[in-house]
């Protein structure tokens, strides 16, 4: 006689045989190509910023050669003494921390409050639909790059960091996962025990929704994070004084565009700006901030993100 298999074998990769539970051959299969093909992945994208850098590490003759793969030649530490004592990378890198802790804070604060109010039922929130459908709207269309420069003209904000900040506040996209998040993840119940108790929205809002909802709030802290760290087009358009250039603006500026007009550096400085191995070392101190904040939110990042993306 045969044994019988549950018949969620094919879905779960296990069965039962003698009061004991076994994987599949299938199974073990897929999870060992699994493996290999997230470690091969893994290494893909790891082995770029490793060249990198090997390359900040090594003399400038063989990192001018292309001698340099996953291990420095000749070890030397001076690009990275280059990249310290010079000040316009260091008030670069000031300017682009403030300017990414800067905002990150106005945008939660925005995004959060925003989605408490359009996450309530239309009972709740005459008109919320039409909230909904206006920023949808604004999210797939906008006004463009020239009426929003004259916009942040207007307003005063050319040379200023809220030209940087406030222009992307509202994301409409982490908007919509946030209040999925409140519609989704929040009990309604425990909303309406504290109305009973005499609490008001702010105080439901922070001392409820903001304590449960800390999965989605770190994957939407963590997205405008990264957008307000690697964004450079806006410094260029919006910054008229190189002093207050973000890093990515100054990167981009004297590496992408080898531009060192802007900087405000005698010429023994810009010959050392324009070593590989110097811009190697900005590069990838460029990249090391999100390196470093991302596994503090990685254990938040995917529960954020798949349950801020039930429905509307």
């Amino acid at each position: 006689m045969g044994i019988a298999l549950p018949t969620n074998t094919q879905t779960t990769g296990f069965f039962r045989r003698g009061g004991m539970h076994y994987r599949s051959r299938t199974y073990r299969i897929f999870s060992v190509f699994n493996i290999v093909f997230l470690l091969v992945l893994s290494a893909i994208c790891i082995m770029p910023l490793i060249h990198i850098l090997a390359v900040s590490f090594s003399a400038p003759a063989p990192a001018n050669a292309n001698l340099v793969r996953f291990w420095p030649v000749d070890f030397t530490v001076s690009a990275w003494e280059q990249t310290f004592g010079n000040q316009n990378f260091l008030r670069a890198l000031w300017n682009g921390v403030f300017r990414t802790v800067l905002g990150t804070i106005i945008s939660l604060v925005t995004i959060t409050l925003a989605a408490y109010a359009l996450s309530k039922e239309d009972r709740e929130f005459k008109g919320r639909k039409m909230y909904m459908y206006a920023l949808v709207f604004v999210m797939l269309f906008n006004g463009g790059l020239i009426p929003t420069y004259i916009l942040v003209q207007n307003l005063g904000l050319i040379n200023t960091i809220w030209a940087l900040v406030l222009p992307g506040a509202v994301n409409v996209f982490n908007l919509i996962l946030l209040l999925n998040f409140f519609r989704t993840g929040v009990p309604k119940s425990l909303e309406e025990a504290a109305f009973i108790d005499g609490a008001g929205h702010f105080q439901i809002l922070f001392k409820i929704y903001l304590p449960i909802s800390l999965p989605a709030l770190a994957t939407v802290g963590l997205f405008t994070m990264v957008g307000q760290w690697n964004s450079w087009f806006d410094g260029l358009i919006y910054l008229t004084d190189s002093t207050k250039y973000p890093l990515s603006t100054f990167l981009q500026t004297i590496i992408v565009q080898n531009d060192f007009s802007q900087l405000n550096v005698n010429p023994d400085e810009v010959k050392a700006l324009s070593e590989r191995t110097v811009r190697s070392a900005q590069i990838f101190i460029g990249a090391l901030p999100i390196i470093i904040v991302y596994p503090f939110l990685q254990k938040y990042f995917v529960k954020g993100i798949v349950l801020g993306s039930v429905k509307e």
